[in-house]
């Protein structure tokens, strides 16, 4: 009751109503399930942080990637390559381990054994 009289005092003195603040999304925790093309737009969106050289962004995006995708070994590779640039080299190892468990006949992955190897 107090709510509409002060709505309607707003309102006959021709200022805006009161309305109660919305809810800040960034609060509210996301429910992930598998959703492949949310995969790939975050994987984009972090290959264009990448090429600006902000690896920090680049790596969220590609963990975001991973959480909507677990099996996206392009999101892992991507992962790795932002964690190197970032001097994480534990975290750039998990990913590339996880590449190379996902995709583990490929050219790239051969590159990627070979990388890790010369880094024991």
């Amino acid at each position: 009751m107090l709510c509409a009289a002060l709505a309607g005092a707003a309102w006959a003195q021709g200022q805006k109503s009161i309305e109660p603040p919305e809810e800040d999304e960034s609060l509210i925790p996301k429910e992930y399930s598998f959703n492949p093309l949310q995969a790939e737009k975050e994987v984009r969106i972090g290959n264009f942080y990448f090429t600006k050289g902000n690896y920090g962004a680049a790596a969220n995006r590609f963990r975001e990637a991973i959480k909507w995708n677990e099996g996206y070994a392009e999101a892992y590779y991507r992962l790795g390559e932002a964690c190197d640039k970032l001097k994480d080299a534990s975290g750039a190892r998990k990913a590339y381990e996880k590449f190379l468990e996902l995709e583990p006949k490929t050219k790239r992955a051969a590159d990627v054994r070979k990388m890790l190897a010369r880094r024991k």
